[in-house]
């Protein structure tokens, strides 16, 4: 036995589960996080006030709950993911009656201490709730069409109640999310063609419906589509947003024009600059090579959790950390496709980069799950 065996074996079981960690993946969220508070600090104008302290605070906060989360067991969170998910379906609910209106949308519930956004919440449970579902059917049942339509009425029912606050970029992520759960379990590829082909006959229907009484969007998500193919319509309207956000980051280039020296953060040219937009700016400041190892990043947190649901025997823990890793990957996907201009602008922000106290703290528990995961996994 060597020295390092011995001393694993001979520490007390809390602090044995803690060396067990990934530590690998707390580097990685770390790495990320900091990028954020950089960029937080930049388009304050040098200032830690008002959004990098909060946010930091927030992300210490949340390590810690990735820690606790991690210590618990995972079959633990198994049994409760279907409380989880219902307690997030009450939530949304609550949204609709209680909710508070920032912006014309109703997505928060004021805590007093600070603002839930639910929805945010429902990502995780979700993929939680399908994976628990999956684990527990067997796997010959796993495309029969009675079982399709119990995964799919646990997706709908929340994207719905998402889609009324409204919400149509978090609504897609839910629904893409779920589907990453879905086919991770094996469902039949059939399934996911009449799925496509029932998805163009909606984007047919949503146009078809423009300025009739049947109208499926809010005329502002009409605008945001309208504003993707063609900005330079309404260059100083509804095509403001991706305007200038092309401007930020064309005007980066190779190396950027330096920490603190974007023209359009600092300007206050690029609207919604510490949420949704603060991609432009680390790309105008940093340029492409900034980006890139940015998106690098990314990139290696999501390997890191295939190669973590690849070599975990538990199918619950699989599927779970497979979900989690899809709704990441969505979540940064559509956020830089939107601001470059190749996606609608949908309102989702940057993950553990952009300001936000819920996405915040709900991701760092998600990657406690990861962590949970791991830790516990059949040895």
């Amino acid at each position: 036995m060597s020295y390092l065996e011995y001393s694993v074996k001979t520490v007390p079981s809390g602090f044995r589960k803690i060396l067990f960690l990934n530590w690998a993946l707390v580097l990685l969220l770390i790495s990320i996080s900091s990028v954020g508070f950089l960029m937080l600090y930049s388009v304050a104008g040098g200032d830690f006030d008002p959004w990098a302290s909060a946010q930091m605070k927030r992300f210490v906060m949340g390590l810690c709950l990735m820690v606790v989360v991690a210590m618990v067991p995972i079959w633990f969170w198994r049994n409760v993911s279907g409380v989880l998910y219902a307690g997030s379906l009450v939530l949304l609910v609550l949204v609709d009656i209680m909710g508070t209106v920032q912006m014309g949308a109703q997505r928060w519930i004021d805590l007093g201490f600070m603002r839930l956004q639910p929805s945010e919440l429902m990502k995780i449970t979700l993929v939680m709730f399908l994976a628990s579902y999956y684990d527990w059917l067997p796997a010959h049942k796993t495309s029969k069409p009675i079982w399709i339509i119990i995964p799919l009425l646990i997706i709908m029912v929340p994207t719905y109640l998402v889609l009324q606050q409204p919400d149509l970029g978090t609504s897609l992520l839910l629904l893409m999310g779920g589907a990453v759960v879905i086919f991770m379990a094996g469902v039949h590829w059939a399934y996911f063609a009449a799925v496509f082909a029932m998805g163009i006959g909606l984007i047919t229907a949503v146009f078809q419906s423009r300025e009739t009484g049947w109208q499926l969007l809010k005329d502002y998500q009409y605008r945001r589509i309208d504003t993707f193919l063609d900005p330079a319509s309404d260059p100083l309207g509804a095509g403001y947003h991706i305007t200038q956000s092309k401007i930020a980051l064309g005007s980066g280039g190779w190396t950027g024009r330096g920490f603190m020296q974007g023209t359009q953060s600092r300007l206050n040219f690029l609207p919604e600059k510490h949420t949704d937009f603060i991609f432009t700016t680390l790309a105008e400041e940093f340029g492409f090579v900034g980006a890139f190892s940015l998106l690098l990043l990314y990139a290696l947190l999501i390997i890191f959790c295939i190669f973590a649901a690849i070599s975990n025997k538990d199918r619950f823990s699989s599927l779970m950390i497979m979900g989690i890793a899809g709704t990441f990957f969505l979540f940064f996907a559509v956020n830089m496709s939107m601001v470059m201009g190749m996606a609608p602008v949908v309102g989702v922000p940057l993950p553990l980069v952009s300001y936000g106290g819920s996405a915040m703290l709900v991701l760092m528990v998600a990657f406690g799950m990861v962590q949970s995961a791991h830790v516990h996994r059949p040895r």
